[in-house]
């Protein structure tokens, strides 16, 4: 039995048979709160007994409880941002439960409460006030409507929350400036695995936000939360069918159409929620959408500093997407008597990529002569070589998702149980695509004169000039041969994990409030692996000839390129013409696989003290950890080398793979303290100091080492690190909050955190021996110094209800982030030399406002997003790292009801064309190394309630 199972078994057992001297007489007062309207259950309402000054929060589906409270007559108030309080008299009998159901008016009537953003922003504001530490929180209304289109273009709008693009769209979550690697995300209180096979984050575009209630970013931790975050613990929880109180059934259809693909594509949506019985309820929903999208792209690298600032190689990729998203949830919550609540919560979403690329490359690094300004730069092909390339990508790739929880609580006496076992998969796949197909001329020679235009270094143009012939071979198709066409016959990656856990609490009501002593314990059990076959193809005298077909880029004329469907179809049609290169295709074979597993045993025990005024959550979590890591070392000795036997490769040789085994374990004790203080009625002040950790990736873990010999015998090597700790970190929150009336609040926190054992990739220049391997070259992740974190978060949320009609419809929300996040690397992999960098994906500023209107039967929505640059990739030297351009972007969003049945509604997603930008700093200005242009998508649909 492991330690972490231990602890937590020794407190159970010490809570079991603590004696305790209940008050003589007493009883319960249990209830609920729901909205005037009876049609949504409020969660997170306050509820408060005051004379006692005792203190409850609703849960999910609005209920209450007080135990132990001695037989009187008290006054019960009831809080709820946007709300207007109610106070009532409860009259307790000696022994027994008295129940009471509060309803809640917004403080202007209507349906504030239910529906629209309105209703949206009391339920967050709500959640956020009740929460233990510090969160932000989005919501949707009761008949289902959510912000944004799925789970991270919805995240984007809150405080210290940054989005990773890609291909313009939202995907990976970034808090408080830290990389996404260091967030942890759920569902229903399921860890989510990763489906990529290099990463642990989650991306958060495959899921629907249409089958989602809520998203809640828990910014600091306690000890009965899992302690793998740093940046934050992203909670996602489906419908469940007692939070509404009346039956539902809506329908949404909708129309996507991009200003680039000129093609109109369709969405669709059910959602449900019904309950069959008083103690029985299923809700659910499905979810499709399909979007046709093109992008047009420019990268460059290899860029150098000679006197005259220029790239090794120039790439214009025209790309054409299709993306299908299909979501399914399906839960059941049961009521088991006055005690115990039972559900089974079940999701799976798919997410398919198909993506054309078309792409003309220009590989630059043997020119002959190079001549220019700075600004028009000239290549030739005298005494040298310019090659061209035409290559085309032809990938569909799907993810799914899917997890399942079984679990309830049961409270009765004083006691309160919790307990779930789940069960979460994630995988990626690829099978038969062609990742490119490449097409080459080489001029030597020839007269070929390359024109490069850097005035607008985010779009630099081409020329083609020189001796006449030379300039027909660079258009003509026909002069472009085969070089390969790689073809991933399977590309699978799989991370799946098993839990189990059980949480148990006692609960002494005493003089001012309420102390619990609360013990758990869980167990993790993760297995990922990754497989990849990959063929490399020839075939002599292939030419583009019969393969071209139509561009649709627009930044210039990148022709000729290749059909779209003709390289897939005279490749299938032709398949016993084409020679496999037997070296490349067993070299990438072997090179990329592993399979990890992690299994974590966790205990805690905290104890929590709650009154009208003060909480405080203090305790210490145990979390053990054991790894078994398997993966492959790879030997290529090039023509000329010596092999293993002493004799000469006449070729490039692989060696048989190795296969290679490494174990491991280790134990995190994890202190926490929390406190929430409201000194007056709407003013919170918040408080936490806590450890946690971030185990490394699982594929830099692997050890997978690749080894290339040359006819010298020097020895060049990239390697998995088996020995990597887990970055682990201290953690310090403080923060004020204060509500304001008619549905608003100011706040601002301020953040710091030391992270030990930041990972990052060194490259090792002079001769050594890795785990026994000698190499005169190689690159290792290894943990580095430490970092450091800090920063300031402000936010301000206000329904305008004071104003003068018609502006009283107006609604307000803004935030904004600092974040100072820096870190010391190696410098040429020596750990005693280190340079100072602002971390990964770490943006300074980030800024969200949305200015809304609703009344009536409209609903106005203008949001804007910006964040300011960051770094993406370490380069060798500070001026090679890889920087990615601020970004700002506009949405707008509108909805009419026609009928209280039917809603149509537009969105026109990002307004202003924002574009994407990366960069380096290679001779003290910006050069080019990607840029991408989406250009706006406007959609529009209606929504139907039954």
């Amino acid at each position: 039995m492991t330690k972490g199972f231990g602890v937590a078994r020794g407190l159970a057992l010490l809570l079991a048979g603590t004696s305790f001297v209940s008050i003589a007489q007493a009883g319960e007062v249990a209830g609920s709160v729901a909205d005037a309207s009876g049609t949504r259950a409020l969660q997170a309402a306050s509820v408060r007994l005051i004379e006692l000054g005792r203190v409850a929060t609703t849960g999910r589906d609005g209920s209450f409880s007080f135990g132990n409270v001695p037989a009187g007559t008290y006054t019960l108030e009831t809080r709820y941002v946007g709300a207007d309080p109610v106070r009532q008299s409860v009259e307790v009998p000696e022994t027994g439960r008295i129940t009471v159901n509060v309803a809640l008016s917004g403080a202007d009537g209507g349906d504030i409460l239910v529906i629209g953003q309105a209703a949206n922003q009391s339920s967050a504001l709500s959640r956020q006030r009740a929460a233990d530490g510090v969160s932000s929180v989005l919501t949707r209304d009761a008949i289902g409507q959510f912000p944004d289109q799925n789970v991270a273009e919805s995240l984007r709008r809150l405080p210290g929350v940054n989005i990773l693009n890609d291909q313009g769209e939202g995907r990976f979550v970034s808090v408080r400036g830290l990389d996404p690697e260091l967030n942890a995300t759920s569902v229903n209180g399921v860890r989510l695995p990763a489906p990529e096979s290099d990463v642990r984050s989650v991306a958060l575009d495959v899921i629907s936000s249409d089958s989602i209630e809520s998203i809640e970013v828990k910014k600091s931790l306690t000890p009965d939360m899992d302690a793998d975050t740093i940046g934050a613990s992203i909670e996602i929880n489906t419908t469940s069918a007692f939070e509404r109180r009346k039956n539902l059934l809506t329908a949404k259809i909708e129309g996507s159409y991009n200003d680039y693909s000129e093609k109109l594509t369709p969405k669709g949506s059910i959602d449900f929620s019904q309950r069959l019985s008083d103690g029985f309820g299923v809700s659910g929903g499905i979810s499709y959408y399909q979007r046709k999208f093109e992008t047009d792209n420019i990268e460059s690298d290899g860029w150098s500093d000679d006197g005259l600032i220029f790239p090794e190689e120039v790439n214009y990729r025209d790309y054409d997407v299709e993306r299908k998203r299909f979501s399914a949830n399906l839960n059941f919550d049961f009521r088991v008597g006055d005690t115990t609540k039972l559900y089974a919560r079940g999701i799976y979403s798919q997410f398919d990529d198909h993506e054309y690329r078309r792409e003309t490359s220009f590989k630059l690094e043997d020119a002959g002569e190079i001549t220019g300004n700075g600004t028009d730069i000239v290549f030739s092909d005298a005494d040298g070589e310019l090659q061209a390339q035409r290559s085309l990508k032809d990938r569909f790739e799907r993810q799914r998702i899917r997890s399942i929880v079984l679990g309830g609580e049961t409270e009765t006496d004083g006691w309160h149980a919790q307990y779930s076992v789940s069960f979460a998969k994630s995988t990626e796949r690829e099978s038969g695509s062609i990742d490119p197909a490449n097409f080459e001329r080489k001029f030597e020679d020839e007269g070929l004169l390359l024109g490069l235009n850097f005035a607008d270094m985010r779009r630099p143009l081409y020329t083609v000039d020189g001796d006449a012939d030379a300039v027909e071979a660079f258009f003509d198709p026909s002069e472009y041969e085969l070089d390969s066409v790689q073809v991933t016959a399977l590309s699978d990656s799989r991370d799946k994990e098993w839990s189990a856990k059980f949480d148990l609490a006692r609960e002494f009501a005493m003089t001012g409030g309420t102390f619990t002593v609360q013990a758990g314990a869980k167990g993790r059990w993760r297995d990922k692996s990754y497989d990849l076959e990959t063929r490399y193809w020839e075939m002599d005298g292939l030419t583009m000839a019969d393969l071209a077909g139509n561009q649709t880029y627009r930044i210039t004329d990148m022709s000729p390129v290749l059909g779209k469907k003709r390289v897939r179809d005279f490749f299938d049609a032709n398949r016993d013409a084409f020679e496999l290169n037997a070296f490349d295709t067993l070299f990438d074979s072997a090179v990329e696989d592993y399979a990890v597993s992690e299994d974590v045993a966790a205990g805690y025990l905290l104890g929590r003290w709650d009154s009208d005024t003060l909480r405080v959550i203090g305790g210490v979590r145990y979390e053990h950890t054991k790894n078994d890591i398997r993966a492959n070392t790879v030997t290529v000795v090039t023509e000329g080398g010596e092999l293993p036997d002493g004799t000469e490769a006449e070729d490039d040789t692989l060696l048989p793979p190795v296969a290679n085994q490494f174990k491991r374990s280790y134990g995190d004790w994890l202190p926490s303290l929390t406190l929430r203080w409201e000194p007056q009625q709407n003013l919170v002040l918040r408080a936490a100091g806590y450890k946690s950790l971030v185990r490394p990736k699982l594929s830099k873990l692997a050890p997978r080492f690749s080894i290339e010999q040359n006819e010298d015998g020097e020895r060049e090597g990239e390697f998995g690190n088996p020995d990597l700790k887990p970055y682990e970190a201290w953690n310090f929150d403080a923060g004020v909050e204060y509500y304001l009336p008619n549905n608003g609040a100011l706040s601002a926190g301020l953040f710091y955190k030391d992270v030990k054992n930041f990972i990052v990739d060194t490259n090792r220049e002079d001769p050594g021996e890795y785990l026994g391997i000698a190499y005169d070259e190689a690159t290792v992740p290894i943990n580095g110094d430490s970092a450091r974190i800090w920063g300031l978060e402000l936010s301000y949320t206000q329904a305008l209800r004071f104003l003068p009609s018609p502006l009283d419809g107006l609604l307000v929300q803004t935030n904004y982030t600092y974040t100072d996040a820096t870190g010391d690397v190696p410098i040429d992999g020596d750990i005693t030399n280190l340079r100072k960098i602002n971390l990964p994906a770490a943006s300074k500023h980030t800024f969200n406002a949305v200015l809304g209107y609703e009344k009536g039967p409209v609903s106005l929505r203008l949001a804007g997003t910006y964040r300011s640059k960051y770094l993406d990739e370490l380069g060798d030297e500070a001026p090679e790292d890889r920087m990615i351009d601020n970004h700002f972007q506009l949405d707008l969003s509108a909805k009419y009801d026609v009928t209280k049945q039917v809603q149509l509604f537009y969105e026109w997603i990002n307004i202003n064309n924002a574009k994407y930008f990366a960069y380096n700093n290679v001779g003290a200005r910006q050069n080019l190394l990607q840029f991408e242009e989406y250009n706006w998508t406007m959609k529009f649909g209606a929504r139907v309630k039954f």
